[in-house]
This record gives C-alpha cells, sequence and structure tokens, in this order.
C-alpha cells in the first residue's frame, strides 16, 4: 500500500498582511474620515458628531498607537497559529511582519503628508477669482499634526465673510475674507484657536474702490498737469480752457 502523502503547507501570502496592514492603519481614523466626508459635502450633523474627535490635540497620537496595537495583536495571533511564538519563528515570518507593520506605517504617513493637506484645501475651496478683492490673514496654527487642517479650514469657514483659506505644510493658513463682513478679531476669537493658538505671519487689506473712479479719456483735462493731452496744463480745473 503506498504511503499517502501529506498536503504541501499553505503557501505564506504576504498580500495578505499588506491588506491587513492597510485596513488597520485606517480603521482607527475612520471618525475623523467621516468628520471630513460631512466637511466636503456639507453635511453639518456629521461634521458636529466627529468635531469633538478632532479637538483633542493628542487624537492622532492615540490613533497610530491604536492602530500599531491593531497590527500587534493580528501578528500575535498570526504567530501562535504558525507555531512562531520565538525569536527564531518571527525571524522566520520577518517578512510577513515587515510587510504588515510597513503597510501600517505607510498608510498613516500617506494620510498626513498627502490626504489630509489635500482635504484641507478642498474644505478650504478658494479659487483665484474668488480672492480678488478680498483681504488675507496668513496665520501659523499650532496643530501637531495636518490631521487637524480640514478641522482649521472648515472652522473658519464658519464665519460670514470668510470665502475660504489655503493650507501649506505644516500649519500655515492664508484666510480670504470680505472686510466688510468680518474682521481678523473675529477670525482669530474662533473657539478652535482656544485649543489650537494661531499667530499672525502676515495681513493685507483690500484695496478700497469706488466704482465712480474711472480711467480718464485721452484728451481730458483729467490727463495731469500741463502733460501730453491736457488742456492749458491747468490743474484741477472742471473745464478745459483752450487757447487757440
Amino acid at each position: 500500500m503506498e504511503n499517502e502523502s501529506c498536503c504541501p503547507p499553505k503557501k505564506e501570502y504576504k498580500g495578505d498582511s499588506i491588506w491587513k496592514g492597510i485596513a488597520y492603519g485606517l480603521i482607527p481614523h475612520t471618525g475623523c474620515i467621516l468628520f471630513i466626508i460631512g466637511a466636503v459635502l456639507g453635511a453639518t450633523v456629521l461634521m458636529q458628531f466627529f468635531r469633538p474627535l478632532l479637538m483633542n490635540r493628542w487624537i492622532f497620537h492615540y490613533l497610530i498607537l491604536i492602530s500599531i496595537g491593531f497590527a500587534t495583536f493580528s501578528s500575535f495571533l498570526y504567530l501562535r497559529k504558525n507555531k512562531s511564538l520565538s525569536i527564531e519563528g518571527i525571524k522566520k515570518k520577518k517578512g510577513y511582519l515587515s510587510m504588515m507593520y510597513g503597510s501600517v506605517v505607510g498608510i498613516n504617513l500617506l494620510l498626513f503628508i498627502f490626504v489630509f493637506p489635500f482635504i484641507a484645501n478642498i474644505t478650504g475651496n478658494v479659487s483665484a477669482e474668488e480672492v480678488s478683492g478680498l483681504s488675507m490673514l496668513s496665520i501659523s496654527v499650532d496643530i501637531p499634526c495636518p490631521g487637524h487642517a480640514p478641522l482649521i479650514s472648515n472652522e473658519v469657514k464658519t464665519i460670514e465673510g470668510v470665502k475660504g483659506s489655503e493650507y501649506s505644510f505644516p500649519n500655515d493658513f492664508e484666510v480670504y475674507y470680505d472686510e466688510s463682513k468680518t474682521s481678523k478679531d473675529e477670525i482669530l476669537a474662533l473657539e478652535v484657536f482656544e485649543e489650537y493658538p494661531a499667530t499672525v505671519l502676515d495681513e493685507e487689506v483690500a484695496q478700497s474702490y469706488s466704482p465712480t473712479q474711472t480711467a480718464a479719456p485721452a484728451g481730458s483735462c483729467s490727463g495731469g498737469c500741463g502733460g501730453p493731452g491736457t488742456c492749458g496744463g491747468s490743474c484741477g480745473s472742471p473745464t478745459c480752457g483752450y487757447n487757440g
């Protein structure tokens, strides 16, 4: 009777560790991601529900630790299942583990360096055409990481007269506002700046413009005093005395 061959051991699928790492990196950030979705879609109820998370200065530090905790617990179960709970076992499974932790770290870096800054500017939502004629307030905000940037962009837009903002990594914002409806002091008085203090870097006030101020036509007296195209070089005269 021929000996039955044992089934070969199941090949380790390292791609599985990558997907687990991505999931463990994203799941702790679910509340913040939902806040961002609410801000982009204008869902006020959703934003207010998750706003307290982002008002916590250390929330992203906790979420990163939770991500690593998920990965560690999952790795523990994996090593125990494969009878590798030892230094030698860890060395044998280092490829799987490195992909697991690498994915967790990678997804967090992706969120903080690219996704959150990008979303902050979508939330700010101001175009080059819109900033024309607006005042600008440049501030540096004491946020621990870019994860809080969408919160700042959303909060400044709650003030009537603020048209939008632009975020620059790591913690700078340019806020564009209509000076006839709000002011620098009102913007800086927002509750969010009590938790994350703002320092003014620069301030530009929009030039006042009167609709009655139009360009003087060629040959008129308003061209200047005695210059080309003026009438007799007189200044401030309502009429032109032309000496023929």
